[in-house]
């Protein structure tokens, strides 16, 4: 299954089963982590079989989440960057995962923060957590928008640009806004973009990472750059 095939595939799961994340499949995802906090500068932290932090706390009530007992908290420094980064390398960890036959939801706010089960420094905070394991089922896919409501751009949509676009389409947002947009501002040079909103900057960031794998794909030079 290559990232395209991946990001088709993922959809958010919230019923998990008993099955523990052991083995290979623990070994290769905890690698992965690690590669990304290095390249990153975050800290994600693999935490199994630990089931608090989504027993207790105000939403816990409501059964939105069921048997979740495997989950990775997402830590980072306080700073401006820290959302978009957090969304960018945390959705590569969540197809990388798809990869492996497990199944993720991107959490933002039902569960308990003071259940989580990971060291935070005075510099650092908390940012989000993703649950995973294996599900009970697939979940269902999510309603997307257009890719011209996703896009800003002039005269003809160059195939790379479109293919970035179809990926970002897939690309999971909170409550599903999908306030980001892509703007082609002139040949090859792209700004990402997103209104002001509950964790937008992370949905900019899980987008930026879909656009990235759609524009790249099947193509052996690269077409485009980002402008910041």
């Amino acid at each position: 299954m290559d990232l395209l095939e991946a990001m088709e595939k993922r959809h958010s799961v919230r019923e998990y089963t008993d099955k523990k994340i052991e083995g290979e499949i623990k070994e290769e995802l905890k690698s992965f982590i690690g590669e990304c906090n290095r390249e990153s500068g975050l800290k994600m932290q693999l935490i199994l079989n630990e089931e608090e932090a989504f027993k207790s706390g105000i939403f816990a009530k409501f059964g939105i989440f069921k048997n979740v007992k495997n989950y990775i908290a997402i830590v980072a420094r306080k700073c401006p960057y820290t959302d978009t980064d957090t969304g960018f390398y945390g959705e590569k960890v969540v197809l990388k995962a798809t990869q492996l036959g497990l199944n993720t939801c991107w959490v933002a706010m039902t569960y308990d923060k003071n259940k989580v089960n990971v060291e935070i420094n005075d510099d650092e905070k908390l940012v989000i957590v993703i649950a995973i394991g294996y599900g009970e089922n697939e979940g269902k896919a999510h309603k997307s928008k257009t890719i011209n409501k996703l896009a800003k751009f002039k005269g003809e949509m160059p195939d790379w640009f479109e293919r970035g676009l179809k990926a970002a389409q897939l690309a999971p947002t909170a409550m599903n806004q999908q306030r980001f947009k892509f703007n082609l501002l002139s040949d090859g040079v792209v700004r990402a973009e997103t209104s002001f909103g509950f964790y937008t900057k992370i949905d900019l960031g899980i987008a930026k990472y879909h656009f990235e794998i759609g524009a790249d794909y099947s193509s052996d030079t690269k077409e485009w750059v980002w402008k910041y």
